[in-house]
């Protein structure tokens, strides 16, 4: 069964932009903290990870659907879910007010295996990582 995660986060002052919601860049940090919660459960430290087996992962693609702004002090879940980790990992978030449940944003994301030092692209994430993800 494929990797899922959620956080409940609150909306600081300092993410919002002058319209008093929060800025669309924020967004951004929200996932990673979803994504990498995710990572976390799933027993990977990619930290680690890099300096032990010399893998590096970095996101090379992100695409974002904003629904509904969120304001000031708004509670929100952001849910984090693997839809693939053969060839690339790809995530598909969302983002829904706590209290209602309502959508607020959606977004998917793509990492791939690169390893280093030669920094050369590999066809296939490390089988370890595929297993702990849920893609044996």
């Amino acid at each position: 069964m494929p990797a899922s995660f959620e956080i409940q986060l609150k909306v600081p002052f300092h993410d919002l932009d002058p319209m008093q919601v929060v800025w669309h860049g924020n967004y951004f940090k929200y996932f990673d903290q979803a994504r990498f919660g995710l990572f976390e459960k799933a027993g990977i430290d990619l930290y680690r990870y890099q300096l032990e087996k010399q893998f590096l992962f970095p996101i090379t693609k992100n695409a974002i659907k904003h629904i509904a702004p969120l304001g000031p002090n708004d509670d929100f879940i952001c849910k984090a879910t693997v839809t693939e980790a053969r060839y690339k990992i790809a995530m598909a978030f969302e983002i829904r007010l706590a209290t209602t449940g309502k959508l607020c944003a959606r977004c998917t994301s793509e990492q791939v295996a690169v390893k280093t030092p030669s920094m050369e692209l590999e066809f296939e994430i490390p089988k370890d990582i595929r297993k702990a993800l849920g893609f044996d």
